[in-house]
């Protein structure tokens, strides 16, 4: 199966297995700290970076 030419985890991922959509590198989300926040139908979520390079959303 072909896979993405750009190093990191979506690589890895065969194109066949990965959810149609852009992907967006964590790195680049993650730039300027290590929370940020997002809204979303009118509610704001919170995405942490943890320590252990964990992804964490929360209401």
């Amino acid at each position: 199966m072909p896979e993405l030419p750009h190093a990191g985890s979506a690589a890895s991922v065969p194109v066949a297995a990965r959810p149609e959509g852009r992907v967006i590198e964590s790195a680049d989300l993650f730039r300027e700290g290590r929370e940020m926040l997002i809204r979303h139908r009118g509610e704001i979520y919170r995405l942490r970076l943890t320590g252990a390079n964990k992804l964490i959303l929360v209401k």
